[in-house]
């Protein structure tokens, strides 16, 4: 959510963000939480905290997205005990979203309360690591939060910061970037011991913008059951493509898992409704019967930072909507 590149102005372009979100209505969510970010950084965090109160009475798509950064806010804000009651919620709550747990966790780290960091980084893992030992990347930052929350608290590797050694991207190993006595360093007059520091934080930094810089998702159409009647009704040449809505979540599925075969990264799925395409269509000038506008819908949605990512943790709710853990619906093998 944090802007990679910043602009000088931050209320400036928080006021772009939130003419943007009143243009464009159906994605004024990810473009409001922006806007709030722009304006904690503008150190204007009682106007965040409104946005974030405004978008909590609208019943967003992620509500417990919104409360964690809400929390974070607050607490910068000076308002600690608001946002520990709202921390606790969340933790009552145990979103099967990785997101929240991330921010709740390295918001109690940041105010050296490492001890609930650590306890947040694992319930987290505990709810969404899947039994088959796959990490899809939203989960691999809870790893290495937790690894790095635990460096700090002195405690032996066990076997997820193994695995967060694995998965670590960066030139240096993660003991490295996580010794909480590196930055002593800095203070030192040796030459080599400057250099070497250097390297280490060019190193974690590269990691950091690497993960920022990620190019959208190759996101796939789900058209909801509802919204694939409307869409065929209405558009009847495109029953070739969607024979019916049981073959359409099926070849979703297998479409995403022969990405994924092929090594494909940052897959994701963006769900459709018969409005948002009939005006994507008409804003390229083209027919809503042409197959091939739905791939182009598709890549316009996923820019817009509507993408989930795909797959979901084996015991999250199934991306087609049935109510039921992917891993009983269509994570089967």
């Amino acid at each position: 959510m944090r802007p990679d590149m910043l602009p000088a102005d931050h209320t400036t372009e928080a006021e772009r963000l939130l003419r943007t979100a009143a243009q464009y209505p159906e994605d004024h969510e990810p473009l409001l939480l922006r806007a709030a970010a722009h304006l904690e950084l503008a150190g204007d965090r009682d106007r965040a905290t409104g946005l974030y109160d405004s978008l909590l009475a609208s019943s967003p798509d992620h509500p417990y997205l919104v409360k964690a950064f809400q929390a974070a806010n607050l607490w910068e804000y000076g308002h600690e005990a608001e946002a520990r009651a709202i921390i606790e919620g969340l933790r009552a709550a145990a979103p099967l979203d990785p997101a929240p747990w991330e921010i709740v966790a390295e918001t109690l780290e940041a105010h050296d309360e490492l001890e609930a960091a650590h306890d947040s980084f694992t319930t987290a893992l505990d709810l969404l690591l899947a039994p088959d030992g796959t990490v899809p990347y939203p989960i691999q930052s809870l790893l290495i939060g937790r690894h790095r929350v635990r460096r700090l608290l002195g405690l032996d590797h066990d076997s997820r910061d193994a695995l967060a050694d694995r998965l670590n991207p960066a030139a240096v190993p993660l003991d490295e970037l996580h010794d909480p006595k590196r930055l002593w360093a800095l203070g030192s007059d040796n030459p080599a011991e400057l250099q070497a520091e250097i390297t280490r934080l060019r190193a974690e930094l590269g990691s950091y913008r690497t993960a920022l810089s990620r190019p959208f998702p190759v996101a796939v159409l789900h058209w909801p059951a509802r919204e694939l009647g409307e869409l065929l009704a209405a558009y009847p040449a495109l029953t070739t493509e969607y024979p019916s809505h049981e073959a359409h979540l099926t070849h979703l599925e297998a479409s995403l898992r022969d990405l994924a075969s092929t090594g494909t990264p940052n897959l994701g799925i963006v769900t459709a409704t018969v409005p948002s395409y009939e005006a994507f269509a008409a804003s390229e000038q083209s027919s809503p019967s042409h197959p091939a506008l739905l791939p182009q819908y598709a890549t316009t949605l996923a820019a817009r930072g509507r993408a989930t990512p795909w797959p979901p943790a084996r015991n999250a709710a199934c991306w087609c909507g049935s109510g039921r853990a992917y891993g009983e619906c269509h994570g089967t093998s």
